[in-house]
Parts: C-alpha cells; sequence; structure tokens
C-alpha cells in the first residue's frame, strides 16, 4: 500500500451515471489487475474505494458510478486538482492460471478491473472472450475498448435494448468453450455466474469497506479456508473458497 497525491487529469461522463477520472502520479504500488485505490474526498470522513480499470507508470484510471454524495461531490472534481489517495490494495487477479482461453464476466461498475485484466492477458498472448451486463443501452460502456484489443465481447442487456436480452449468464451459454473464468460485479451476479461455471475461476467481490486496508475488520466474510478480508485478502476470492 502506498498513500500519495495524485493530480486530476481527467474527469468526464462515460455513459449514463458513470463517470471516467484520469489521475496522474505515482502508480509503482499497483502489482495486478483487479487492485483498488481508496480516495479521501474533501468533506467526508471515509474514503471512497474505487476499482483500477487501468494503468501505466504515471497515470491510472477509474471508472466510477455516482451512487451518494460522495461520488457525486467527485464528479466535480476538475482537472488540476489534487487527490490523496491509497493505491495497490487488494490482491488483484492471478493470470498465471488463466489458460488460453479465458472467460472474463462483469457487470456495471464491476466491468473497469476486467478491461485491464484483457489488456495484460492479450499481452501474454491469451485469447479472452468478455461477457459484459448491463441494465439498459444507456448505461454501456468500454464495450469498444474490449474491441480494440481483438477480445470477442457478448453484450447482455436487462431490458433487451442491444445484445442479449437478459443476465450476463446468458451470454456465458452462448460461450462454447473457455479455461478459465474471471467475474467481477454485484454479489447477485457473482451467485448467478458461480453456478453456472464449470471450470474453476477467480472472483471479486464488492463490499462496503471502512478502512479500505485490513484494519477494520469490517469488511470481513467467511470462506472454506477461514475468514478472509475482501479490502486486504480479497477482492478477488477463487472460487473453491467461496461459502455462499
Amino acid at each position: 500500500m502506498l498513500q500519495t497525491v495524485f493530480t486530476v487529469a481527467e474527469n468526464r461522463p462515460l455513459a449514463e451515471g458513470i463517470h471516467l477520472l484520469r489521475l496522474a502520479g505515482d502508480t509503482s504500488a499497483i502489482t495486478a489487475p483487479g487492485q483498488f485505490v481508496n480516495l479521501r474526498l474533501d468533506g467526508f470522513f471515509l474514503r471512497r474505494p474505487i476499482s483500477v480499470c487501468d494503468w501505466e507508470e504515471g497515470g491510472l484510471t477509474l471508472i466510477y458510478k455516482v451512487l451518494g454524495k460522495g461520488t457525486a461531490a467527485l464528479t466535480e472534481y476538475p482537472a488540476g486538482r489534487q487527490i490523496d489517495v491509497l493505491t495497490g490494495l487488494g490482491n488483484g487477479y492471478d493470470t498465471e492460471k488463466s489458460g488460453e482461453f479465458p472467460l472474463l464476466v462483469g457487470g456495471g461498475v464491476g466491468i473497469p478491473p476486467l478491461y485491464g485484466l484483457a489488456r495484460r492477458l492479450t499481452l501474454q498472448g491469451k485469447h479472452p472472450t468478455a461477457v459484459l451486463g448491463f441494465n439498459t443501452e444507456k448505461e454501456i460502456f468500454l464495450a469498444d475498448r474490449f474491441a480494440e484489443l481483438d477480445v470477442p465481447v457478448i453484450l447482455c442487456t436487462a431490458d433487451g435494448s442491444r445484445g442479449v436480452r437478459g443476465l450476463v449468464t446468458d451470454g456465458m451459454a452462448q460461450v462454447c468453450k473457455y479455461t478459465y473464468l474471471y467475474t467481477c460485479g454485484p454479489e447477485r451476479m457473482l451467485r448467478a455466474v458461480y453456478a453456472a461455471c464449470p471450470v474453476s475461476g477467480q472472483f471479486s467481490f464488492e463490499e462496503r469497506m471502512g478502512c479500505g486496508f485490513g484494519a477494520c475488520m469490517g469488511c470481513t466474510c467467511k470462506t472454506v479456508t477461514g475468514y478472509k478480508r475482501i479490502c486486504k485478502d480479497g477482492p478477488v476470492l477463487e472460487k473453491e473458497e467461496i461459502l455462499w
């Protein structure tokens, strides 16, 4: 973990209720796709945890959903404003287990960390497929960025306004075979993906957090191997250790 100051490079709407935030600063503590950062926002006691969408030396990209007063305030941060950031949090995805044809399944703001994962998998010569789920066409984001990586994308919308009508599990049913699974999204979606997945995989959980680095124990959950803190020992858990 590294506490440092980042500078806003870009902060703009990306889709309905979704914003893209690019920050310039020290990204040396980020070591794996699926890790997250914790932002200190002026006027708010608790930091806001946000998954890293992608990063490179000197900068990172976050995609966040406006859900409350904190994220609403974040939308007003202009280019040039500085933010205190805890970075390099969580364990992230292990790309070594993917096999040649991994499947990436994401829903809503669970999708951003899968983009950074997809980019690194393709750089390793793997051939991922992405199933991306949204409520409606107006909420779709990043699908074109996956396509730019030559990653086949199956879009699912709950209202049928674009792609497959239904849930991400309906999209998964269209993939004939895959070697491994990576997924991120709300717990209800993860439960359904777990039940539909015939192979091993890694599941990234979304939890309410206090400190974000394992001190407060507020995001502790029970697993096959004992109690784990989603912020410190997760957010990524192996399929075989999950207890629903």
